[in-house]
């Protein structure tokens, strides 16, 4: 058994997930190596909020990370999260307040997603993360007690354990799935978005000072915006939503090129303050298509073997309408790094009375049977929230109040939830999964 207190865990993807799940294992001590297949490190998108769940599990996670958070988030000034009448014809600006949500003193604020991964990157050892490490396959060797992978510069790697933080298009989702299986290839919700920033001081003189520096969604038939500020309120962060009855173009990419007058006609039949939102994006855009893993959903999280698993979007990438997902990554991580530490613990003991085999596996299923109910349901609900910002929902349509009780419901599912109660369930199921490892191990 192993007495050096130095389980090695790959990490392929260097976005959030995978560089939050890279902190959290470095901060116990646990050895990382993170292969990123770009050559450097890169998100997409523009602006990401994180609710108060999300914090509380950076804190837990790593405090670094939540004090990386802090340092960028932008304050809201307002405490509630607006939902307005994006058809409104107010020539004065004013859109109908349908509802509001509250955020908190502190919640839910948002910050670019650049700046964010960019801060985090810094608290990474330079020698733990590799770059253009394009992931070709992956090989479980249980009998060798390792996990091999292989990469298309003809480069291979060992681990004892693989997180597939690879995103919507996940190569460790092939692995873990099978290449043919129907999950692997993840699904167009019929939406796409136009995102863009705009500086702050240009959409205060278009809408105003309250519509800028606050959370407000403007909803509307086949068609919502989402918007708030970012860089510490330089920056006023847009995502135009429209519902799209064609196929997309290319399902080898998101995003596809645009054009702003795509953006003006869509949003024609909207107000004035949409419309003015909408030509302060730039001339030229990306059209970014919304997929999900809804239609075909992941059956599991682990392979077969026990040794790979999934994380963040490779798992259970879901539509951005409950401004989510990102938090979601950040809870598996969380989830993970205890289970993993605790294995490390038990397999670093002189005479640990379980193969590293069994203890890896006996970790990632714990990580999985807590983590699977609320990643999927987070794929269901995110799917419903688009479709009713769009009034498109049967249970709701236009009525605002009914719009109100499943927002509020659904957003504090999330908002609400309890990461030290997940800590205690990630360890009673692994408590569990270890003794009938163990079982099993001597009755071979």
């Amino acid at each position: 058994m192993r007495s050096d207190n130095c389980i090695e865990v790959g990490i392929i993807g260097g976005g959030i997930a995978g560089v939050t799940a890279a902190l959290g294992l470095l901060s116990q001590g646990i050895r990382v190596k993170l292969y990123e297949r770009a050559n450097c490190f890169r998100e997409i998108g523009a602006g990401i909020g994180l609710s108060p769940n999300a914090e509380r599990a950076m804190l837990l996670l790593d405090p670094r990370i939540h004090a990386v958070f802090r340092k960028l988030a932008t304050p809201n000034t307002e405490n509630w999260f607006q939902y307005v009448d994006g058809l409104s014809r107010s020539q004065q600006g004013d859109e109908e307040l349908l509802f509001k949500v509250y955020l908190g003193e502190r919640g839910f604020e948002g910050c670019r997603r650049t700046d964010f991964l960019n801060e985090l990157v810094k608290l990474l050892p330079g020698d733990c993360v590799e770059f253009n490490k394009n992931l070709v396959n992956i090989t479980e060797d249980a009998a060798n007690r390792t996990v091999v992978l292989r990469f298309a510069d003809g480069s291979t790697s060992n681990a004892d354990a693989v997180l597939g933080c690879d995103g919507l298009r996940s190569r460790v989702r092939e692995h873990v799935l099978g290449v043919d299986h129907p999950a692997v290839r993840p699904s167009y919700t019929h939406k796409f978005a136009f995102r863009g920033v705009v500086p702050m001081d240009d959409a205060i003189k278009a809408i105003g000072r309250e519509k800028s520096l606050t959370r407000f969604m403007h909803l509307g038939p086949g068609c919502h915006v989402l918007t708030f500020p970012v860089s510490m309120g330089a920056l006023l962060n847009v995502v135009a939503f429209v519902t799209d009855t064609d196929d997309w173009p290319d399902t080898r990419e998101v995003t596809v090129p645009a054009t702003k007058k795509e953006v003006l006609e869509s949003f024609a039949h909207f107000g004035p303050v949409v419309k003015s939102i909408m030509d302060l994006l730039d001339d030229r855009l990306d059209k970014w298509g919304v997929f999900d893993l809804r239609e075909n959903p992941v059956p599991r999280y682990v392979s077969h073997v026990g040794r790979v698993c999934l994380v963040g979007d490779a798992a259970h990438a879901a539509a951005p309408h409950h401004g989510a997902g990102a938090g979601s990554a950040i809870e598996d991580a969380l989830a993970l790094t205890v289970a993993l530490k605790d294995v490390n613990e038990t397999l670093a003991a002189e005479k640990g009375p379980i193969s590293t085999n069994g203890a890896i596996s006996a970790a990632l299923s714990a990580y999985e049977s807590v983590r699977y109910e609320r990643t999927q349901l987070l794929i269901e609900s995110s799917r419903f929230m688009g479709e009713l910002f769009e009034w498109q929902a049967p249970a709701c349509e236009r009525d605002p109040i009914r719009c109100h009780a499943e927002v509020e419901s659904r957003s504090h599912k999330i908002w609400d939830y309890d990461v030290g109660d997940m800590i205690e369930q990630v360890r009673r199921a692994l408590k569990v999964n270890l003794s009938n490892a163990l079982v099993e191990e001597k009755r071979l």
